[in-house]
């Protein structure tokens, strides 16, 4: 069973989630995971953090990987907040050198 664990974990390694911290905290861990010899990594956020999704692309393309490629992916989740159902739009974001 520990070796799922470990397949499980090392197939989310190159997945971060964009949520509300500064946007260089998740730079840096993108800048990390290529660092690390990965070769695509996905950023991904929903509702207002897409727009930190897109600035973390941004500065990693323009400051830190010129060769940088991307393909973005958009959708719609529906969630559901205090009985009432809610569409939240999300952004995946995949990153290869």
């Amino acid at each position: 069973m520990a070796e799922k664990t470990e397949t499980a974990k090392k197939e989310n390694d190159n997945v971060i989630f964009v949520g509300k911290k500064p946007t260089m905290s998740y730079v840096l861990a993108v800048i990390t995971q290529f660092s690390e010899g990965t070769k695509e990594v996905f950023i991904k956020a929903r509702g207002r953090s897409i727009s930190r999704a897109v600035d973390v692309v941004e500065v990693v393309k323009n400051k830190f990987i010129d060769t940088l490629k991307y393909t973005i992916d958009i959708g719609t989740e529906e969630v559901e907040d205090e009985g009432k159902r809610l569409n939240v739009s999300t952004i995946s974001i995949k990153l290869t050198k």
